[in-house]
């Protein structure tokens, strides 16, 4: 077993501003049931296999749970990527994350959507994620693991920041839609054509290469065993624990 991680004091004064507000009887310890929260996340635990030493099993599944919900997780992921600054050359990529049987446990359409499809790996949900020059995540978003990478940079690339001025991506986002989607707000498509383009646009290689950074960004974040299987049926429990770590490697370290 690994050694009880602790979240820092500089951690938690980072985050604490975006915590609920209490309401009559005080929380328990917040450093100690976050910290379990990382602890489960980074390891891939049942929450009854969380170590003692971070109290009650249930009090870290219900605050994860309850804060999943209210979105407090997402927000703290949001802030710490707006407090890095804006990116001039962001990089889009999308992952694949092995749903566990227990995910897709009574899988069936119903009023919210579980992005849990087949693919020829077996059930799946697709991360598609966009990160800054430094290799860190600023914009997540989840699909089924079928949909393509086009609709995801829909999302990714929807709202870009004034200061962008060029896109890096793979082949796979080679298409015309997002060549003028991008032309349009002034912004260079550094993606490399595909074989079959009669005609070939061009692209700077030599800037191409960083995209390293976003493979080496997926790998980072499925070393934590819960993000790179979905074992949660609720998209907003799995978002929170990609945000959970994404914020600790990326934006927390100490």
């Amino acid at each position: 077993m690994n050694e009880v991680f602790l979240l820092s004091e500089h951690q938690m004064k980072r985050i604490e501003p975006f915590f609920p507000l209490t309401h009559g009887v005080p929380r328990v310890d917040d450093r100690r049931v976050l910290s379990g929260i990382v602890y489960v996340i980074r390891n891939g635990l049942q929450w009854k296999d969380a170590p003692i030493a971070y109290g009650p099993q249930k009090t870290l599944y219900n605050r994860f749970i309850r804060w999943s919900r209210l979105g407090v997780f997402d927000w703290i992921f949001v802030a710490l990527t707006e407090q890095a600054g804006r990116s001039k050359r962001p990089m889009i990529d999308a992952t694949h994350l092995k749903a566990h049987r227990t995910a897709a446990f009574l899988l069936k359409k119903g009023l919210f959507p579980r992005y849990i499809e087949r693919t020829k790996g077996g059930l799946n949900s697709k991360l598609h994620a966009m990160c800054d020059g430094q290799g860190r995540p600023i914009r997540l978003h989840l699909t089924a693991g079928q949909v393509s990478d086009f609709k995801g940079a829909d999302v990714l690339l929807a709202d870009l920041p004034d200061e962008t001025e060029e896109v890096i991506g793979d082949g796979g986002y080679d298409s015309n839609q997002i060549r003028l989607s991008l032309a349009e707000r002034n912004i260079t498509a550094c993606i490399p054509p595909k074989k079959n383009r009669k005609s070939k646009p061009p692209y700077n290689w030599h800037l191409h290469k960083k995209r390293h950074l976003i493979e080496n960004m997926f790998a980072k974040l499925k070393d934590w065993r819960r993000v790179a299987t979905r074992y949660d049926r609720g998209t907003h429990t799995v978002m929170s624990a990609i945000h959970i770590a994404a914020s600790i490697i990326f934006y927390l370290k100490e």
